[in-house]
């Protein structure tokens, strides 16, 4: 299977030798084509930087990948990385995506603004399966705990996985013996947040106040949880489990339609209220 790795830490990232180790153990013929610099945060974003219509490529090599990998560094947001991927633009179409290691989690609706899970979602619009990857610090200790946990996620998702979904894998940072397990997950609902806009000078400035957190996603992973028995509000959310040891799970869908059973339309000019 053709395996591209990507990430929005960018090129320098040490997760993305984590993928790239994990694929090729796996058997798989990899590449990795990612941001030239960091593009947390983007999402799916289209951004790229082309003065003259064509995106900037140069051959990179990141930190701990070999030279028999193909490498280029692309002056673009991961999302328009696997997009043009889809089209054979870093050689020969990915059947399947990987993307990260991210330094931090991306769990709950916040996942909607990862650009790590945006470069996977952005593949499967084209029917290529994916899986982002995400270590749960912003300064990790433990990227081989991301590696072992992938490995049997990445088989199930040659195995099983479908090409117009994507998988949103969560590991803590731990060392591998200390991962309590992993589980499918729902995400985690966003905490209520204050904030406070501060305009002047012609820029517009958005400061907390303060920010409630997950319910129990302060938790320690030596505190005590049954994984599988629901909480006051449903079964445990990524954010929770994730907090206590539990490498998480989750399947996210691409954008797709939602029908409005209850709305008619009409025939001819817009009705006049």
């Amino acid at each position: 299977m053709q395996v591209l790795v990507t990430n929005d830490d960018g090129i320098e990232s040490p997760g993305l030798s984590v993928l790239v180790a994990a694929a090729v153990r796996a058997g798989h013929s990899v590449s990795v084509a990612a941001p030239a610099r960091e593009y947390s945060g983007a999402s799916a974003s289209l951004h790229g930087s082309s003065p003259d219509g064509r995106l900037v490529v140069e051959h990179r090599r990141p930190p701990g990948v070999g030279a028999d990998v193909p490498c280029v560094a692309v002056a673009a947001a991961p999302a328009l990385i696997a997009y043009y991927a889809a089209f054979g633009a870093f050689g020969p179409r990915p059947d399947l995506i990987l993307s990260g290691v991210n330094r931090g989690q991306n769990t709950g609706h916040l996942v909607l603004h990862s650009g790590t899970a945006g470069a996977a979602l952005a593949g499967a619009l084209h029917g290529i399966r994916g899986v982002a990857v995400s270590l749960a610090s912003a300064a990790p200790q433990h990227w081989d705990t991301a590696g072992a946990v992938l490995q049997p996620v990445l088989a199930w998702a040659v195995e099983h996985g479908r090409t117009d979904r994507v998988l949103n894998l969560n590991v803590p940072d731990l060392p591998v013996q200390g991962v309590r397990g992993l589980r499918q997950a729902p995400l985690a609902r966003l905490g209520a947040v204050q904030a406070k806009v501060e305009a002047s000078d012609g820029a517009v400035r958005l400061t907390y106040a303060d920010v409630e957190t997950f319910a129990g996603a302060d938790a320690t992973p030596d505190e005590e949880l049954d994984p599988d028995a629901p909480g006051p509000d449903g079964p445990v959310t990524d954010s929770v489990l994730l907090a206590h040891g539990w490498a998480t799970l989750t399947q996210l869908r691409a954008p797709a339609d939602d029908p409005l059973p209850d709305f008619a339309g009409w025939d001819g000019p817009p009705p006049v209220a």
